[in-house]
């Protein structure tokens, strides 16, 4: 397999991070979706990462498809998420939050960097969609007792927060200072130390 995509997305990481935990060795091409636009292009029309190459010569895009991907190719028994019912849907609802987290904080960086005229209105959009998100995951996740968000094990969610979390606090670190969503923290914390995230680590670096 191929993961096309450098490691300062959150959503590649994601996908690098659950690659790794189901020990599934892969090719990684670091390719910029602006500065590698034109290589990504034959493989994904988007020009959009991550993209997954496959040893069939197909490919899979967008994280959570390709992570569905991966559960499937592991099995229902090693795969990191429910396979159906109440805490499957739980668990969806939670990467969905941190993903379009994490959506609103690359809009961000793109504003700053991207335009010359900022529109207040939008930053104040994004920010307020990104503290509305942030607190209500600090209040499911301090609600949780179990070292991980469902249970003793690590799942889609918890690599899918600590993703979006570092990606905002590398990104936007005013935004996070203080001590507001002290659960957060302490999780994103705790996933950062495992050796699977360890290995897949790129300092952000925005577009220019």
């Amino acid at each position: 397999m191929i993961l096309i995509g450098q490691y300062d997305s959150p959503f590649v990481r994601r996908v690098a991070i659950a690659l790794n935990l189901y020990g599934i060795g892969y090719e990684h091409w670091p390719w910029s979706t602006f500065g590698d636009a034109g290589k990504i292009a034959p493989f994904n029309p988007l020009s959009r990462v991550p993209t997954l190459v496959l040893e069939s010569g197909d490919t899979v895009i967008e994280s959570a498809t390709i992570l569905d991907y991966l559960d499937e190719f592991v099995g229902d028994d090693r795969a990191m998420i429910a396979q159906s019912g109440a805490q499957r849907r739980a668990a969806l609802k939670v990467c969905a939050l941190a993903t379009g987290l994490a959506d609103k904080a690359v809009a961000l960086v793109y504003e700053r960097v991207m335009h010359a005229e900022k529109s207040q209105a939008w930053v104040e959009r994004c920010t307020g969609q990104i503290e509305r998100v942030l607190d209500v995951l600090e209040a499911d996740r301090a609600a949780r007792p179990t070292p991980f968000w469902f249970g003793d094990a690590i799942g889609h969610a918890d690599i899918a927060v600590a993703c979006a979390l570092r990606f905002v606090r590398e990104a936007h670190g005013a935004l996070v200072s203080g001590n507001r969503w002290p659960a957060l923290i302490a999780h994103g914390d705790r996933c950062e130390a495992l050796p699977a995230f360890g290995a897949v680590v790129q300092a952000f670096n925005p577009p220019k």
